[in-house]
């Protein structure tokens, strides 16, 4: 299992929020997200067998929401 870190413009509201739990807790792969909703920062453990850190951007910003990699 790995750790991956991404930062989302939109994560320090409720709304945002709950959308990317939900996309996170549906995606196979997907260990645990952890969000800091001051900063937007989320923290996944994911398995890199079954899914990358590129492919978890592009299911984020499917939904609307801009991810940075870097603060």
């Amino acid at each position: 299992m790995l750790t991956t870190t991404m930062y989302v413009k939109e994560a320090t509201s409720d709304g945002p929020i709950q959308n990317i739990q939900t996309i996170l807790q549906q995606t196979e792969g997907i260990e645990r997200a952890m969000i800091d909703v001051d900063d937007g920062e989320i923290k996944i453990e994911y398995h890199p067998e079954k899914i990358s850190p590129q492919l978890i951007t592009v299911l984020i910003e499917q939904n609307g929401l801009h991810v940075r990699t870097e603060k």
